[in-house]
């Protein structure tokens, strides 16, 4: 469903100028759920946007359902991919009502029976009539977030891309919001690719994953691989172990 050759992305021009990814090349096939991991400026992010056509890729290549994607994207391309990101507050406009907020999309993409696929979204991602002529400022953080999922849900894509979607959120928040989304992603037999920092999220929801650091792929492994905790190679050991939590014999050693 999705390929990645050699993708690249520079930011700035001349010395100046930042390489933030550096040649990775990944696949993933339809209905598999893949995980990009790596620590804040890593270029996990940064892929995902690349993908989806809010960052411009400065080489290699991206196809997504065979389709090679040139630097500006189709609406049949954003009727296939959606992506839900890492703030849910600062993605949804202040003065739109979530009513607007789901709608949105359909009205962008010119479809049909705008009330009902909006109402059907809402209700898949736990959300009744109450909410629907709310604002955000009336929303908790993990209903906003709801709201994300829903916008991206109502064009019934076949790519979803998930920037962090739980970081932004308490703790008490974040299972309810997986859970969520693993019922969605089976529900609707949906290719994902989940980028996270978080390795117990990325092994608990994906098949494979990528690892990254300061813009290159660093290792390829299975999620079997990371519980096991056999990854090959050294920074990919330190994540793991940095994942585990506080241990004072590191520190005193």
């Amino acid at each position: 469903m999705i390929e990645v050759n050699d993708l690249r992305v520079r930011f700035g021009r001349g010395k100046a100028s930042v390489e933030a990814v550096r040649g990775i090349s990944f696949a993933v096939e339809e209905r598999e759920t893949f995980g990009l991991v790596g620590e804040s400026g890593s270029g996990k992010s940064t892929v995902l946007r690349a993908l989806c056509g809010l960052v411009r890729a400065s080489g290699g290549s991206i196809r997504v359902a065979g389709e090679e994607q040139g630097r500006t994207r189709t609406s049949r391309f954003h009727r296939l991919v959606q992506m839900v990101f890492q703030d849910p507050f600062g993605s949804l406009h202040p003065r739109h009502t979530v009513d607007r907020i789901v709608g949105e999309p359909v009205a962008i993409q010119r479809l049909g029976n705008a009330d009902r696929r909006i109402a059907r979204a809402l209700d898949e991602v736990g959300l009744g009539p109450s909410f629907r002529f709310r604002y955000p400022h009336q929303l908790s953080g993990g209903q906003r977030q709801r709201v994300s999922i829903a916008r991206a849900l109502v064009v019934e894509p076949r790519v979803l891309l998930l920037d962090e979607p739980t970081s932004a959120l308490d703790v008490s928040v974040q299972a309810e919001i997986l859970n969520l989304l693993m019922r969605v992603r089976k529900e609707r037999a949906l290719t994902t690719i989940l980028v996270s920092h978080n390795l117990a999220v990325v092994a608990h929801l994906c098949g494979r994953l990528l690892v990254l650091n300061a813009g290159r792929a660093v290792e390829e492994m299975t999620a079997e691989e990371l519980k096991s905790g056999s990854p090959r190679d050294e920074y990919t050991q330190a994540l793991l172990r940095a994942s585990q939590g506080y241990d004072r014999r590191a520190v005193t050693a």
